[in-house]
């Protein structure tokens, strides 16, 4: 579970919801079905339009990631790959085979493969730039839908709004409830503005961050496995692929291994 994704939506609902609970407002006044379903259902259908019923379906899937999706750690992969690296120079590259099998990761496993089986570097290079480029594509397709969601909620607020003063003049009986029936038309805009700045747009950055997180992590592979195959020093190939990584996220591995140094050194001494 992504705590920043969860937890900064809620925290955005709840100072909206909180401050017009304090200002005198009842949250029974915010519950407008009839509103919801101009401007969700019109969001959906007017991005459906936009970007068809494909993309629109992984947006489903963009929810998880958003909300679920746990990325692997950069350091770890490079020390899997430094792994690789070790046993290819000690035993050759055959040796690989059945270590590649246990990686988790499809990509490096792909990689390693071609390199396991004699592949040419050139064309082990063109086919791991080309994953990349349709997966960086992918990507692309899942964070617009949700960019395009947060471009048509707005407007779709404001129909409904004219939608609800367009019945509430239509309909002029009583001055006593002219004012109630307005501010139920403006929840419309309200459930649109919100919905675009609190859900869509949000989530349509962090599925852009996500994608390049993992566009990072995929040129590290990348890097790793021909590295492997051109038979480079391990421990050269380990500074290589770190110099990908920003200084804060290296300093965190080296902090790591001293703090296990020293509960390892505590024992022996104990």
């Amino acid at each position: 579970m992504d705590l920043a994704t969860l937890s900064g939506i809620l925290l955005a609902l709840a100072s909206l919801i909180g401050a017009f609970v304090l200002d005198g407002g009842k949250i029974t006044a915010l519950l407008q079905p009839t509103a919801a379903m101009i401007v969700f259902g019109g969001t959906i259908g007017a991005t459906l339009a936009s970007v068809g019923i494909r993309d629109v379906m992984t947006m489903i899937k963009g929810l998880k990631i958003a909300f679920l999706h746990k990325p692997q750690d950069p350091l770890s992969v490079i020390d899997r790959i430094v792994e690789f690296a070790v046993v290819a120079r000690r035993e050759g590259l055959l040796a690989l085979e059945d270590l590649v099998e246990q990686d988790p990761d499809e990509f490096l496993k792909s990689g390693m493969r071609m390199v396991v089986d004699g592949v040419d570097p050139e064309q082990v290079r063109s086919r791991l730039e080309i994953e990349l480029q349709y997966m960086e594509t992918r990507h692309e397709a899942g964070a617009r839908c949700f960019e395009a969601a947060g471009g048509f909620a707005p407007t779709m607020g404001i129909i409904g709004t004219v939608m609800g003063l367009v019945h509430v003049l239509g309909n002029l009986k009583s001055i006593d409830t002219l004012g109630p029936q307005i501010a139920t038309a403006f929840t419309a805009t309200l459930y649109g503005v919100a919905s675009a700045n609190i859900l869509w747009l949000p989530i349509a950055n962090k599925l852009k961050r996500r994608s390049a997180e993992e566009v990072l992590l995929r040129e590290i592979m990348a890097e790793g496995i021909l590295s492997v195959q051109a038979g480079e020093n391990p421990n050269l190939l380990r500074d290589k692929l770190r110099a990908f990584l920003a200084s804060s996220a290296r300093d965190k591995r080296q902090a790591e291994k001293a703090g296990e140094q020293d509960a390892q050194t505590a024992q022996v001494q104990g």
